[in-house]
């Protein structure tokens, strides 16, 4: 079974034996969709080093919490694409931090405390917010997590993303629209 020939079906499969820490259904599934997860990884860090990086912390998260897995988190393939994202957007975020420890350390002090989008997937409507995530394109899925769970400014975002200014803001723009219209509903 190729990755493309993947089902939800099986990818279920999998993560149920997974959670029962069968090796070789970890190992089936590492093969059915870590390409893809790399090329989501790749997309937003833009760096191989830290794509790599990303999916190897994305699979041991997988492994250790495929118990934690419900269908109210989506589909199998959109809760570990998700852990993709975070873990991406999450090494991104230590890397910088990292890269600015020899400079000022009272000019980049980041407040700890949990976002609004943290804040927002922990209350009541965190399966609808969860669904609504995932039925937006994932540029524009990409564009909102990395600027309002991680703080980029649309010039850091168009760097990450590889894309215009303009595109940047758009996508972001169009996002929220639906994110608002699919709450609504």
């Amino acid at each position: 079974m190729s990755q493309n020939d993947a089902s939800q079906d099986d990818l279920m499969r999998l993560l149920i034996a997974v959670s029962h820490e069968d090796r070789r259904a970890f190992q089936q599934m590492y093969e059915l969709i870590s390409g893809r997860m790399y090329g989501v990884c790749l997309k937003l860090a833009g760096q191989r080093e830290l794509a790599e990086e990303a999916l190897q912390e994305t699979f041991i998260q997988i492994w250790h919490h495929a118990r934690e897995y419900h269908s109210d988190r989506g589909t199998p393939l959109g809760w570990m694409m998700t852990i993709a994202r975070y873990r991406t957007l999450d090494l991104m975020r230590a890397r910088k931090v990292r890269q600015h420890a020899g400079e000022d350390q009272l000019e980049h002090v980041e407040d700890q405390r949990a976002g609004p989008l943290d804040e927002s997937l922990r209350s009541a409507g965190a399966t609808q917010l969860t669904g609504c995530l995932e039925e937006l394109s994932d540029v524009q899925r990409d564009s909102i997590l990395l600027s309002y769970y991680k703080g980029l400014t649309h010039d850091e975002l168009s760097q990450a993303l590889s894309s215009p200014i303009g595109t940047v803001k758009s996508w972001i723009r169009r996002g929220l629209i639906a994110l608002k219209r699919c709450l609504e509903t």
